[in-house]
C-alpha cells in the first residue's frame, strides 16, 4: 500500500525469437524508487502537496523533477486524476474529477510545463496552483487530487535476465486541499475482534472528522494470569473523511498460549488517542 506516494507504471515488452508479450506493471512506493536494473528513473519532490485556501483564491506550491537517467533524454507530460483509499487504506486511482472528493479541476500548472524534456540529471521547478470555484458544488471540506508526471518517450533497456524492455515511467504527487473550516479530527472505533483461525486482531474504525488524518496504532498484549505483556510494532495508517478502515493485526509469532486482554491505542496526534480493549483466548 502506499501513502502517499511515487506512482511508477511500467510498460515492459519482452521479445525473442519466436514470441512477443506485453504487460503492464504498477509500483506504488513512498518517495521514490528503484527500478529493477534499469537506468532510468523520474524523480519527483515532494510526494504530497498540501493546500489551504477559501472559495475564489488560490494558491500556488513548487514540485521538482529530476531526470536520474545517467544515459536517457526524457520527455515528460503532465496530467491529473483522482485517487482514494479502500477499507485496507490502499490507494485506488480513478480518472480525473470521477471521485466526489475531486479538487483535479481546480488544479493547474503553466502552459509550458504541461510538456517538456529533461536531459541526464537535468531538473525542473514547476508551480502547481489550485484555484477553488467561487460556489462550491459539494459540501465537503477536504478535497483530493493526483497529479502525474509521465514519460512519454519508453527507452530501451534490458532486465534482470537479459531479455529486452522498453520501460515508461509514471510518479503521482498526492494533492491535499483543505477549506480553513476543515479542523475537526476525530478517529472513532467501530470494533474489535480476534480471528483465531487467521491468529489475528481485526480492528475497524472510521475518520469521523471533516479533514484527512494520520497516525499510529499501537498494540499490546497483556496475559492476564502471570502479567507479562507483549508489545508490536506501530502500524501506519493515513485516512480522508468518511473512510471506514479495516486494520489486521497479526500476533506475535511467539505469543505463548493463554487468556489475554489486547490492547489497543490509535493515536493520531495533538494529544488525540483513541483506545480500545479486548479479552481473548489464545490456544
Amino acid at each position: 500500500m502506499w501513502h502517499f506516494f511515487s506512482a511508477v507504471s511500467v510498460f515492459t515488452m519482452i521479445m525473442n525469437k519466436t514470441y512477443l508479450s506485453h504487460f503492464i506493471l504498477f509500483f506504488f512506493l513512498i518517495s521514490f524508487f528503484s527500478l529493477f536494473q534499469a537506468q532510468t528513473g523520474v524523480s519527483v519532490s515532494p510526494p504530497r502537496l498540501y493546500f489551504e485556501s477559501t472559495a475564489g483564491n488560490s494558491n500556488t506550491q513548487k514540485i521538482t523533477v529530476t531526470n536520474v537517467s545517467t544515459k536517457n533524454s526524457l520527455d515528460l507530460a503532465i496530467s491529473l486524476g483522482d485517487w482514494e483509499y479502500n477499507e485496507k487504506g490502499e490507494n485506488m486511482m480513478s480518472a480525473a474529477n470521477s471521485l466526489k472528493v475531486s479538487c483535479a479541476g481546480w488544479v493547474s500548472v503553466k502552459k509550458e510545463d504541461n510538456y517538456f524534456s529533461l536531459g541526464p540529471g537535468e531538473r525542473k521547478d514547476i508551480d502547481v496552483t489550485i484555484t477553488v470555484p467561487n460556489k462550491l458544488s459539494d459540501t465537503l471540506e477536504a478535497h483530493s487530487a493526483v497529479l502525474y508526471v509521465s514519460q512519454m518517450n519508453p527507452v530501451d533497456d534490458v532486465d534482470s535476465k537479459g531479455a529486452k524492455i522498453k520501460v515508461s515511467i509514471r510518479s503521482g504527487i498526492k494533492i491535499f486541499h483543505k477549506l480553513p473550516s476543515a479542523k475537526a479530527k476525530k478517529i472513532e472505533i467501530q470494533n474489535l475482534t480476534f480471528d483465531k483461525s487467521k491468529k489475528q486482531l481485526n480492528l475497524f474504525f472510521e475518520n469521523e472528522g471533516n479533514v484527512w488524518t494520520d497516525g499510529k496504532v499501537y498494540t499490546d498484549f497483556v496475559n492476564v494470569e502471570n502479567g507479562k505483556k507483549v508489545s508490536i510494532d506501530a502500524i501506519v495508517f493515513y485516512t480522508m473523511p468518511g473512510n471506514k478502515r479495516e486494520m489486521n493485526i497479526s500476533l506475535p509469532e511467539d505469543l505463548p498460549k493463554g487468556k489475554y486482554t489486547a490492547s489497543v491505542m490509535i493515536d493520531y496526534g495533538d494529544n488525540n488517542l483513541e483506545l480500545g480493549e479486548l479479552n481473548f483466548m489464545y490456544d
